[in-house]
């Protein structure tokens, strides 16, 4: 794994807390030194190495009390939040005011550590490259245009044409709860059908970080407080199977047959 493919999972993890998280007006990763690591596709319209310097005389502060684990700005139109994501590494994350923090958290405590692990796991090296870096060599990529943009994206959907979600796992048991069925927002359903040219969506792909699979039924998601949250219920003994707990994050996509 070369470091542009590194910084691209990490820009995606970012991205797709957005997307659980529409409150999230841009999220990016630092380290203590203050390079910036990743950012979420809408950080680019933020000066975001003003932000850092804003809080390097609290990181220095901090240290006589063994360093910074969060802080909150409260702000007329929101928040700004820095936090501790591993010894070295804050993910910073702008939110508009009335955002539900606590689901935020939820999801950011659990996603970008897990894609740290994941990361290191399989190639730790690419990270510490990227601290060497002089300051120009940190510049130039961000003069990245929309066309750019729009081409790599282009190449995205070509390698992976079948969408794919990180979802929160949820759990359901009893004694007449199938264990080859799970259960899905009805409007993820609904992007996977339209993504795959209205086609129907009756079971899915479940992967976990660890990368075990199963292919399993799946049904629309009916709690309304549930919705919007990027879950997937699973039911206590396919968990077990998988090796997965509540909170923990997978990935999921839809399974479509082979056309002959």
């Amino acid at each position: 794994m070369d470091e542009e493919v590194y910084s691209f999972a990490l820009n995606n993890a970012l991205t797709e807390i957005r997307n659980l998280c529409p409150e999230v007006r841009c999220s990016f990763i630092f380290n203590q030194g203050g390079k910036l690591l990743a950012g979420d596709s809408k950080s680019a319209n933020y000066n975001v190495e003003r932000i850092i310097e804003g809080f390097e005389e609290i990181f220095e502060k901090s240290k006589v009390i063994g360093g910074l684990d969060s802080v909150t700005v409260e702000a007329k139109e929101g928040r700004v939040k820095i936090s501790r994501v591993d010894d070295d590494t804050y993910l910073a994350t702008i939110v508009e005011k009335g955002a539900d923090f606590k689901f935020l958290e939820t999801v950011s405590r659990v996603l970008i550590p897990t894609v740290l692990r994941l990361l290191e796991k399989l190639a730790p090296t690419p990270l510490k490259k990227a601290e060497e870096k002089t300051v120009t060599e940190e510049i130039e990529p961000k003069t990245e245009t929309l066309e750019s943009e729009a081409l790599e994206d282009e190449k995205i959907q070509e390698i992976s044409p079948i969408p794919v979600n990180q979802l929160i796992v949820d759990t359901f048991g009893g004694l007449l709860v199938r264990t080859d069925t799970v259960k899905i927002d009805k409007e993820i359903l609904s992007q996977w059908s339209e993504a795959l040219e209205g086609k129907d969506i009756n079971s899915v792909e479940i992967e976990t970080f660890e990368g075990k699979t199963v292919q399993c039924k799946v049904k629309p998601l009916k709690d309304s407080k549930l919705m919007g949250k990027g879950i997937i219920m699973i039911p206590e003994k396919l968990c077990k199977l998988l090796d997965i707990k509540k909170g923990e994050l997978v990935r999921v996509k839809p399974s479509i047959p082979q056309e002959d």
